[in-house]
């Protein structure tokens, strides 16, 4: 039976109670057949069945003993059947690579909703894990860091040295 979403702001209230039935049909249930998920590492899921099937394996594998809650949640109605729906979500009891519990994440989704005939479904999601950093960096052993500029000095330009119509300094 197809799930009824009568508001998008229930959206990731249904996929969090998904979430933490570790139901990936439940999940899967609220994208369009064609919809688009991207996650945290930029792992892209083009339909509904490949959604089902990342969210069946994480559950299973990754996420067995997680919990998700959700921390805030902001609306943007584009068209008055186009929403935009961010979520902060706290991520709990994620199963490392050696079996251990890892500590807590904290992500920021995207959804992308449309609404058809009387229910609304996600067309496009995408979870971001906040780091509180500014950006990432890949080091030369290609491992990805988050990093601030925060404390980082720039150098005006006018002090790097003007360059002549010459090319010389």
């Amino acid at each position: 039976m197809p799930v009824i979403i009568k508001e998008p702001k229930d959206i990731p209230y249904l996929f969090m109670k998904a979430w933490n039935n570790y139901d990936a049909k439940g999940i899967a249930a609220l994208f369009y057949e064609d919809a688009d998920f991207v996650n945290v590492t930029g792992k892209w899921w083009d339909n509904k069945t490949d959604i089902w099937k990342a969210h069946d394996f994480g559950l299973r594998i990754i996420f067995q003993n997680s919990k998700l809650e959700i921390i805030k949640v902001k609306v943007k109605i584009l068209q008055e059947n186009i929403a935009v729906i961010h979520a902060h979500i706290s991520l709990i009891g994620q199963t490392t690579n050696e079996g251990e519990k890892a500590d807590e994440r904290q992500t920021m989704f995207l959804f992308v909703a449309q609404k058809e005939k009387e229910s609304w479904l996600v067309v496009s999601a995408q979870n971001t894990d906040i780091t509180g950093e500014q950006t990432n960096i890949r080091n030369k052993e290609g491992i990805l860091k988050s990093v601030s500029y925060k404390e980082k000095k720039i150098v005006p330009k006018e002090k790097h040295g003007k360059i002549d119509n010459k090319g010389s300094r």
